[in-house]
């Protein structure tokens, strides 16, 4: 069969055996529905909290509201896109009880992340909310390198965890949490205490969680809200709560394939998370796979989720393989093959991601044989002024980010025989982070049969970066198979190492064991 998957700013095609199975979210298993009152689901999830007294009961006039919301990286940008509608519901309700325009403030929690520059925060918020808050200052991007902006509430007891914040998140009378419970590879869903304990905090403190020790534990592949990196998210965010005297206000939506509400989901966010988890499992753990695979193949565009040089740059290339591997080991066998196109030229966009082709660099010399022994350069890299600065000022991803996503990139070194890149430009680069490279897909395929066999099981993924990812599992009834190909024993990924929250849907109803 011919497919097409995604390639640099086009598309590549290849031919694939007929027996290849192919899934798209949202597409082959439909998501569920839609809110069809979207404005008016959220504003009763508003004014009726779990486990919180409404805004009118927590604030009056003098009172200080922080609204802490996503940045670009994921919600949507459309009309009735959460923030859009969220947002100005909330500062109704705080004006309302008697707050004072000039005591909101609008934070953008891009944590590590790059700086939201002024249209794309416009393209968050809408005319409305900022035209209205911009022009005063009140709409600002979180520095996590701005210690006139910091407060360090020392170690969280369970994790020994430091925790580092927002000052004016910690002072605020209201702090307000405006969040989205979609897929993500790192800790099952965004949104809930994920939101603040990476996108309001300091690197040390995401240092914490983005690691190899926390990210190369049995618990991490595959995805679920069970694993230690989950635990520390929860105990950093009750921690933040314990020395503010207060719990955040939580608004979380239950997002579909596109970004679009299928729930709202308003109060403590140690309530809510487990409710809005329980939701989104229904669309995001799909039980679908009717056997396991021995090649997942897809392909990767230049510019998608952290911006542009993704599909070229090598680290972020391995890391976005891993990140397919992590919500998808549960159908995969043991050691499988991935097969992915990407450009793949060297270009780094050294302007949003300034400390990146260093630490690549790093990896090429000075007994640098697997991903995590760069790691030993994390400190001397993230408190380096260049990057810094680069960081504060000039809309560049913070240093430590390129660590914390090499030691992802890893994660697909661990678990696969073999990875192949279609279509490289520039080969070296991705032959020096560990991959095999090839000119076509098929050619790929015919060398990954000394891996896998003459019969192997094909999952095609056409649109992985295109659209919200799912977390396949294998479907009711089908349990205890064999794979295709070379293999045919078992994946022990099949059982989830239950511990922490236990939301009670998707590690035991998605992943039969």
């Amino acid at each position: 069969m011919k497919l097409s998957f995604e390639y640099g700013p086009g598309m590549m095609e290849a031919n694939l055996p007929e027996s290849t199975d192919i899934f798209i979210p949202g597409e082959t298993v439909a998501d569920p529905p839609v809110l069809t009152d979207i404005p008016g689901a959220t504003w009763q999830s508003i004014r009726n909290p779990i486990g919180l007294e409404p805004i009118s009961r927590q604030v009056h006039k003098g009172s200080k509201v922080a609204i802490v919301f996503p940045d670009r990286v994921k919600g949507g940008t459309q009309p009735d896109s959460h923030r859009k509608v969220s947002i100005p519901l909330i500062i109704e309700e705080c004006l309302a009880a008697g707050v004072e325009e000039k005591d909101i403030t609008l934070i953008c929690s891009n944590g590590l992340h790059r700086k939201n520059t002024k249209e794309e925060i416009r393209s968050l918020l809408g005319d409305e909310v900022f035209n209205r808050f911009w022009p005063t200052g009140q709409i600002v991007n979180h520095d996590s390198e701005d210690w006139s902006n910091l407060v360090d509430l020392g170690y969280e007891d369970t994790y020994h965890a430091r925790v580092i914040m927002n000052k004016t998140v910690y002072q605020a009378d209201l702090a307000v949490l405006i969040g989205h419970t979609l897929g993500n590879p790192y800790g099952g869903y965004s949104g809930g205490y994920k939101h603040c304990a990476t996108g309001i905090t300091h690197w040390q403190c995401i240092g914490a969680h983005h690691t190899p020790a926390v990210m190369h534990r049995p618990d991490f592949v595959p995805v679920s809200t069970n694993s230690l990196m989950r635990g520390k998210f929860d105990a950093i965010g009750a921690h933040m709560e314990a020395k503010m005297g207060k719990k955040f206000f939580c608004c979380d939506a239950v997002l579909d394939t596109n970004q679009r509400q299928i729930a709202v989901f308003t109060g403590a966010a140690d309530q809510i998370q487990p409710l809005s988890w329980e939701v989104a499992d229904r669309r995001t753990y799909v039980r679908w796979a009717k056997k396991k695979y021995d090649v997942m193949v897809f392909g990767m565009p230049q510019a998608f989720h952290y911006g542009n040089g993704m599909g070229t740059n090598p680290i972020l290339m391995m890391q976005a393989i891993s990140a397919q591997i992590i919500r998808h080991k549960r159908i995969l066998a043991d050691n499988p093959v991935i097969i992915c196109s990407s450009i793949c030229d060297g270009y780094f966009h050294d302007e949003e991601f300034p400390a990146y082709r260093e630490v690549f660099n790093l990896f090429q010399k000075d007994y640098m044989n697997t991903l995590p022994d760069v790691e030993r350069h994390a400190e001397a890299l993230s408190r380096k002024q260049e990057y810094i600065d680069k960081y504060r000022f000039d809309y560049g991803y913070h240093p430590f980010h390129a660590f914390s996503m090499i030691s992802s990139a890893h994660i697909a070194e661990k678990h696969c025989a073999a990875i192949y890149i279609v279509g490289a430009r520039e080969p070296g680069y991705a032959r020096a982070m560990g991959m095999k490279t090839r000119a076509t897909f098929e050619e790929a395929l015919a060398d990954a049969r000394k891996f896998v066999g003459d019969s192997p099981n094909i999952l095609a993924l056409p649109k992985a970066f295109k659209t919200a990812s799912a977390h396949l599992c294998i479907a009711e009834g089908y349990e205890g198979l064999e794979v295709g190909g070379a293999q045919s024993h078992r994946s022990g990924s099949d059982a989830p190492a239950h511990g922490g929250i236990d939301h009670g849907a998707a590690d035991r109803a998605c992943c039969a064991h």
